[in-house]
Parts: structure tokens; C-alpha cells; sequence
């Protein structure tokens, strides 16, 4: 049987690579190591079919090195181990030619399955790629992370897929023997997505369907052709591709938006479409921290009773979960005085530096600091009138800056009166 076409035009060097110019084009960041085979470990983070395996394996044959290859969907710490032991055997330590190890898909390794590869990271024995079409800061591990150079891929552009296409029949033996003529591409272009994979799938689909008795006789490439024969197996909501990310961020934009039924029709969309209850979850309860926060606490706990819910429960039933908490986030009030107040605050850090702790805020367990004066002069809040005592608690380069800014709505304004009350005029609530 004939390889999909994928992987029947799948480039092999950098010269045939389309997309990503940014990565691998002349003046890419990655072009430079790969071309002088001096390359870190690293992680390629972007949607399906942007060519994450294909830049793995070029840059092990352009610098000639031994490939490993591990799906992390049916790979276990064992395989991941025997990898390792090979590649020790294969090549040295911290040398241009020790192994590359490919993880694709490394985002669905547990904890334990990634801790399996960080000796063998950090001391050289391979070279790590692995694959991701998920935020790498939530889904890799710190350590992990930390060793690694995230690297994004985009989706391919319009351009970049009319190329592919146009690839395809020039360079493919079997579609070279058959007589093609792309008169319409839209339909192709937008069911791919930006996912060259999916765009070559559609199109040999669209070649093998044709009504054709010999190889002289036309094949003719048409919007409605196209669409006659790949849109009844379309699904709604496509969770490899670019809706992926366009609904969520509808599904967001709804609650935090206060419409709950156009929250409840995009959870339908990636509900029908196979969506990771998880990943849904996991969106509400940062949305409950960062769109709701004070002005409804009671929003992150709700979220998070629903993250561990639907972890639990599954398809179908957690459908009922899912949709019972976004139509409660979007009922409820909204606020970001949370999310702002701690950016603000990363700001002043990233301006200020290491400020010193002020003196009577710092911990004195010894003899001698308690001679240099830390602590002193601290006033413990439970000693005084309604808990509290009136002191200054940031650094006196930054004294009396405000980061939390209360909301207008009902319970901020409380908070607001609350603070007002303690302190009066100084931070001016």
C-alpha cells in the first residue's frame, strides 16, 4: 500500500522545507545552528501539520546524527529508557554527533514519563526535540522546560499551502502520472486550515475520487468538487486544527462577554467535536481567576470543583458539568483588578530589581540578626484594634504604590470600603 501523500512529499532538507521562514529561513534563529549542527534541546510548539516531525528529522540528517523517534500517545518510561541506553552506546557526551531523541506529541507525557528524560537531557546523552501542539508552560514540566528552547511554529499561510499544492504535483511519482488542473483552491485552502497534513489528506482524497478511466483524462480541481465530497465527513469543530483556537477563544470571549447561550453554543461546538474536557475545564478556571476574581470568589471554586468533575466523570455526562459552570461564569460579575494588580506589580519588579526587604519585615531565627534588627519595630497585626496596624509593607524605594485597583462591582466595593477604612488616605481607595 502507497504511503499517504504526507509523507510521500515530506521534505528532507532545508532547501525543500516550506513555512516557517521565521525558524529556518535565512535569517531564521534556527538556521544557523542547524547549518553548523550545534543544536540544543528543544521544543517545537504549534498547530498539527506545520512540519514539527520534518524539522526534527532534518536537523538530525543535516548534522548527521543517530534519530530516535517515541510517540509520547503509546510510549511508556520503559521505551523511553531503552532509547536512552541506545543512544549512550551511540554517541558521546556533549559532542556535535550525540543522538536525537524525537518525542512527538511530548505534551501527553505524565510528569514521571518526562522526569525519565531529564538525566539523560542534562548530561548529554541526547539531544532532545519533542513535538507539542499545546501551551508548553502548562503541559512540560519546569525542569524539563528549563533545559529546553521553546521554538513556535505558525500555521501555514496561503501562500505557503498553494506552494505545497503546486509540490505535490510537480514532485509526487503518482500524482506526476495523472492529469491535474487546480482550477479553484479556496475550499482546500480554508478546510485545511493551515494544516499542510490535513491539506495534502483532503486533496489526495479529492485525486483518488476522481472519475477517471486513464491517465490522459483530466482531473479538474473545483470549490464545489472539493466540497461535495469532503463536506458531509466535516466535523463542526476541528480540535487539530486552526478552530482549535478560534473557539475557545469565542468560548472565552462569551463568558467573559456575560452571554451565556453564546458561551453554551461554542461548549456545544467543542463538545460535538470531540474537545478534551480537561482542556475546556482548565480554560474556566483561569477565566474564574482572571475575568471574575474578587467580584465572585466563589467563581474559582466552582471551576476548580468542575476541572476535578469532569476529570473524573468523562464524555458524556460531563457535558452537563461543563455547561452548568460556563453558564455560571457568565452570569456572574466580572472584575480583573486581580490580573492587572499582579502585573502591575511583575512590572515594577522587572524595573526595580532585587529591592532589599525592609528590616522589620524580615524573619530573625538567629542571634544575630536579631542584633542587626530584623523584626524590629514589626507590629504582629492580632495585637492591635480590629487586627490591624497601620505599616508600611513594600520596599521604601516603592513605598506606597498601588497595585490592586478594587472593581465597581458589588463585592469589590466592599473590598474597596473595607481597605478605605484601614487605611484611610494612604492609598487613596
Amino acid at each position: 500500500m502507497d504511503a499517504p501523500l504526507a509523507e510521500r512529499i515530506r521534505p528532507k532538507t532545508l532547501e525543500d522545507y516550506i513555512s516557517q521562514s521565521h525558524l529556518v529561513g535565512e535569517n531564521g534563529s534556527l538556521t544557523n545552528q542547524i547549518t553548523r549542527g550545534i543544536i540544543p534541546s528543544l521544543i517545537l510548539w504549534g498547530p498539527p501539520g506545520t512540519g514539527k516531525t520534518t524539522l526534527a528529522q532534518i536537523i538530525a540528517n543535516s548534522s548527521n546524527r543517530p534519530f530516535y523517534e517515541l510517540s509520547a500517545i503509546n510510549s511508556g518510561v520503559k521505551d523511553v529508557r531503552e532509547v536512552i541506553d541506545k543512544a549512550k552506546q551511540s554517541g558521546g557526551l556533549f559532542t556535535a554527533k550525540n543522538p536525537i531523541l524525537f518525542i512527538d506529541e511530548i505534551h501527553r507525557f505524565s510528569k514521571s514519563q518526562q522526569d525519565s528524560l531529564l538525566a539523560a537531557v542534562e548530561k548529554g546523552w541526547v539531544t532532545l526535540i519533542g513535538a507539542t501542539t499545546e501551551n508548553p508552560s502548562f503541559e512540560v514540566i519546569p525542569a524539563l522546560l528549563s533545559r529546553c528552547q521553546v521554538y513556535i511554529l505558525n500555521a501555514f499561510s496561503k501562500e505557503d499551502l498553494e506552494t505545497l499544492l503546486h509540490r505535490a504535483i510537480a514532485t509526487d511519482e503518482i500524482l506526476k502520472s495523472k492529469k491535474i488542473n487546480l482550477k479553484e483552491t479556496e475550499a482546500l485552502l480554508r478546510l485545511s486550515g493551515g494544516d499542510g497534513r490535513k491539506l495534502l489528506n483532503i486533496f489526495e482524497l479529492v485525486i483518488n475520487a476522481a472519475d477517471v478511466s486513464t491517465s490522459s483524462d483530466l482531473i479538474e480541481i473545483t470549490n464545489e468538487r472539493v466540497m461535495q465530497l469532503v463536506q458531509k465527513n466535516t466535523v463542526l469543530y476541528d480540535k487539530t486544527g486552526e478552530q482549535h483556537y478560534d473557539i475557545v477563544s469565542a468560548f472565552i470571549k462569551s463568558i467573559r462577554g456575560s452571554d451565556p447561550n453564546g458561551a453554551v453554543y461554542w461548549l456545544a461546538r467543542m463538545i460535538e467535536g470531540g474537545e478534551d474536557v480537561k482542556f475546556i475545564a482548565r480554560r474556566m478556571l483561569i477565566l474564574a481567576s482572571e475575568d471574575i476574581g474578587n467580584a465572585n470568589p466563589t467563581a474559582l471554586i466552582m471551576a476548580n470543583n468542575t476541572f476535578q468533575a469532569v476529570t473524573t466523570i468523562g464524555y458524556p455526562e460531563s457535558r452537563i458539568i461543563l455547561s452548568q459552570c460556563a453558564i455560571y461564569l457568565a452570569a456572574s460579575a466580572k472584575s480583573n483588578a486581580s490580573y492587572m494588580a499582579i502585573g502591575k506589580a511583575q512590572q515594577i519588579v522587572k524595573q526595580t530589581g532585587d529591592l532589599p526587604v525592609p528590616l522589620h519585615l524580615r524573619n530573625a531565627p538567629t542571634k544575630l540578626m536579631k542584633e542587626l534588627g530584623y523584626g524590629d519595630e514589626y507590629k504582629y497585626s492580632h495585637d492591635f484594634p480590629n487586627n490591624f496596624a497601620e505599616q508600611e509593607f513594600l520596599p521604601e524605594e516603592i513605598s506606597e504604590t498601588k497595585f490592586f485597583e478594587p472593581g465597581e462591582n458589588a463585592r469589590e466595593k466592599e473590598l474597596r470600603q473595607f481597605l478605605k477604612n484601614r487605611w484611610k488616605d494612604k492609598y487613596d481607595y
